[in-house]
């Protein structure tokens, strides 16, 4: 397996704090690498590390094989970056951004202008291409600047909250271009808080949490290492006492969601013999009953210590 991305003993001290502590951890080519954290857990102090934003006080970071340190300007010629608040000229055109990146770049203007088009084409902002960046929304902004971080090109993307407050359309259609990044042998670095967002795009996930990573590994592996966890989701046919539901055997815990019972415990078979003969003694009809497994937000809590 190719390392595109290769971490040792990476760390941030502020003053006092220890932003990010002695973390180690390699990133495939072509893959999805998710970095999760609570605020203030060190994915940020992480990614600007990576992207030659700042230096590390201990360590080191290897950028396709470049030393970020040693050779920032070939460890950069094949990134793209994306960062959290959109830093396009405001005053400019959304075609005169993308032109300028790439005369940053060095793309030749015949060859810069066929990028361009077809990816705002891709970004649906095409027909927006001649209007200053000041009057686009937030999700045309983000977009815009994906744009920006993909005109060269990149064998690797550093995205940091990408969809974070963006509306439903502008985030699904990033997440729809990112899932075809793998097909091109692009390699994604993403940090984000949402877990839904993590649990369909990411090969793997590092969760990071007080400057230390906690785990790494597939977000199914992730999810098996707490089964205690699991739980069932049932509906009855008629209204039911909660109160009444959790006194039954093998319930750890019980909430309502709708008019869905999601009820945790350690053992799932025993669970739903209690969970049947309590509808039979209460004269209830089960309409559904399906078997959950951990979200990865549960994981994310579980192994974070956050509520």
């Amino acid at each position: 397996m190719e390392h595109v991305i290769r971490v040792q003993n990476l760390t941030k001290i502020y003053g006092k704090l220890i932003a990010v502590d002695h973390i180690n951890f390699e990133v495939n080519k072509g893959e999805i690498f998710g970095f999760l954290g609570p605020n203030g857990a060190g994915k940020t102090t992480t990614l600007r590390m990576l992207t030659g934003i700042i230096k590390p006080d201990h360590g080191k970071a290897d950028i396709l094989g470049f030393n970020i340190q040693k050779e920032p300007l070939k460890a950069k010629q094949n990134i793209g970056v994306v960062p959290e608040t959109a830093n396009a000229y405001v005053d400019l055109s959304a075609w005169q951004n993308m032109m300028l990146m790439s005369e940053l770049y060095g793309i030749p203007k015949k060859e810069a202008e066929n990028r361009v088009e077809i990816l705002l084409n891709q970004l649906n902002l095409y027909d927006r291409r001649d209007g200053k960046v000041k009057g686009f929304s937030k999700g045309m902004k983000q977009r815009l600047i994906l744009c920006m971080a993909l005109v060269n090109d990149p064998q690797i993307v550093f995205l940091d909250e990408p969809t974070s407050g963006l509306d439903v359309q502008s985030s699904l259609l990033i997440r729809d271009i990112l899932q075809d990044f793998p097909d091109q042998n692009k390699t994604i670095f993403l940090t984000t808080h949402n877990m839904d967002e993590a649990n369909h795009l990411c090969d793997r996930v590092a969760i990071i949490n007080n400057g230390k990573i906690t785990a790494i590994d597939r977000p199914g592996n992730l999810k098996n290492m707490i089964k205690k966890l699991k739980s069932i989701e049932v509906s009855f046919n008629k209204t039911v006492n909660i109160k009444k539901l959790s006194t039954i055997p093998n319930v750890n815990e019980i909430r309502r969601e709708g008019d869905k019972f999601i009820i945790g415990t350690d053992n799932i078979n025993d669970l739903i013999y209690s969970v049947t003969n309590f509808a039979q003694n209460e004269n209830l009809k089960i309409i559904a009953l399906n078997t959950r497994d951990p979200s990865l937000e549960e994981v994310f809590l579980e192994m974070t210590g956050e509520t």
